[in-house]
């Protein structure tokens, strides 16, 4: 099969990948898209919302596709060699990324449902690393090494954000982490490894960082607005009161000053996989030279 084969095949494969996104999203038990302890009789209820053809949908489509052409482009082999359990770990890990994308960016939740569909594709990957060959590991290396490596990743990649999640709770008094971040860190680190985990939290704090700083800017200039407002009311001290009770009356999941971090996670890991083998050219010898070898 020639490459423009595989370009043909993954962009239809990627728009019915991203139609059935779409189409599954608006299907999925609205207890999936809520936070663990929520009551539809609490006044702060609001229902999950949904995934649209129009904008999301047209998003999700595009961006599968571009997932799996950058995956042809950068692992060339995998198509070529026909590597077929790494091809459907990649064919079905992007949908359900972008699944996590929506997920978190509408309605601020994570289902665990996504984090365990994506701990069985580690698990496929890792079966393929004995059928198929390990990419960072030689066949001198034990035969328990790659598996070591993951399950390293998923307990540092899971540990570190509940640390994260920790710290914020004990000196800020709010979560920093949420469950699902650490759920699916420890997810993403079995799939990808300790050298996937470099990349993908690299990349998800660093794209995070260019959002977080407009919206850290555009919170002060709110806040200067409303201390504004509330010195020139005829009565500050109602109109605080006022304030306090709007915000309190805003729904976690429509907080302006809250950035999800999912949706960065599973942007790191697309980048990842989808470029592995590149990453392992560029990497390996970095890190040897450092010291750092599985």
């Amino acid at each position: 099969m020639t490459m423009w084969f595989w370009f043909i095949i993954s962009a239809v494969l990627g728009i019915l990948f991203g139609m059935l996104v779409t189409f599954l999203f608006r299907k999925f038990p609205e207890s999936w898209l809520q936070d663990y302890d929520f009551d539809v009789n609490s006044p702060n209820y609001r229902p999950s919302k949904r995934m649209k053809a129009f904008p999301h949908g047209i998003i999700s489509c595009a961006g599968i596709v571009l997932c799996y052409f950058v995956s042809i482009i950068f692992a060339p082999h995998f198509f070529i060699e026909y590597s077929w359990l790494r091809l459907a770990v990649i064919a079905l890990l992007m949908p359900v990324l972008f699944l996590i994308i929506m997920s978190d960016k509408l309605n601020r939740i994570i289902p665990d449902q996504f984090s365990i569909f994506i701990l069985i594709l580690g698990v496929i990957s890792a079966i393929a690393d004995f059928t198929e060959g390990s990419i960072w590991f030689s066949e001198k290396a034990a035969w328990f090494a790659p598996l070591i490596n993951r399950i390293i990743a998923a307990v540092v990649g899971g540990g570190f954000l509940w640390i994260i999640g920790f710290l914020s709770m004990t000196f800020a008094g709010k979560e920093g982490m949420g469950q699902g971040d650490m759920k699916l860190m420890f997810a993403l680190g079995f799939l990808s490894g300790c050298y996937g985990l470099i990349v993908i939290l690299y990349v998800a704090v660093f794209s995070a960082l260019i959002f977080a700083i407009p919206m850290l800017i555009r919170k002060s200039i709110r806040k200067k607005k409303e201390e504004e407002i509330i010195r020139n009311s005829d009565n500050p001290r109602k109109a605080r009161r006022e304030l306090e009770l709007k915000k309190s009356r805003i729904h976690y999941a429509d907080d302006p000053d809250y950035l999800a971090f999912g949706p960065f996670l599973a942007l790191g890991c697309a980048v990842f996989i989808a470029m592995e083998p590149f990453f392992y050219q560029k990497l390996f010898s970095i890190l040897a030279s450092m010291g750092v070898l599985f």
